[in-house]
């Protein structure tokens, strides 16, 4: 029980590493692709209680390290825990991907209005919609970069082992046997 405890935690750090290092070098302003690629490997892998950990965890960093605004947290929480329960509904890459899709471009980017006009105390300049176009741009390039890297991740049996031992694989197994 404990080792598997352990196990969980070391790939969820490993994770959140990755999320961290990588979201900043593939950034377009007002986007951040990287981070809905590993919210979809993730919730594919971890499922969605670990996945909204992870893109919590990482947003806080980026926040704190980098000094991105609180739209870290806005987008990618959304988009993580959403893939992880469209991911759980059929085990399909795409329904997580999707779920992706609405939590950040959608969920996430609306969100955002209220956040940033209590973080900046000025409606100047914003409205709803102010952030869904590079939200939308953002998780939808990272989705489908997210679905061509799970198709090869689906190949190592590493990687089957990880969504086993996070219980992400359980529906899927259950529908093979029908």
């Amino acid at each position: 029980m404990r080792e598997s405890k352990l196990k969980k935690l070391t790939i969820l750090s490993m994770m959140i590493a990755l999320d961290v290092v990588l979201s900043p070098l593939f950034r377009i302003e007002g986007m951040a692709p990287m981070s809905s690629v590993m919210n979809v490997i993730a919730a594919v892998s971890l499922g969605p209680f670990y996945a909204t950990i992870m893109a919590f965890v990482c947003g806080i960093l980026r926040i704190t390290l980098l000094g991105i605004p609180p739209l870290a947290l806005t987008g990618a929480v959304f988009g993580a825990f959403l893939a992880g329960i469209f991911y759980q509904i059929k085990a399909s890459n795409w329904l997580a991907a999707f779920g992706e899709i609405i939590g950040t471009g959608l969920l996430g980017s609306l969100l955002s209005y209220p956040v940033m006009v209590w973080f900046t105390g000025s409606t100047n300049g914003l409205f709803w919609f102010v952030y869904t176009p590079r939200f939308f741009g953002g998780a939808i390039s990272g989705s489908f970069i997210a679905l061509f890297v799970l198709v090869k991740l689906d190949k190592i049996g590493v990687f089957q082992k990880v969504k086993t031992l996070f219980q992400s694989s359980v529906i899927y197994k259950k529908n093979e046997s029908q």
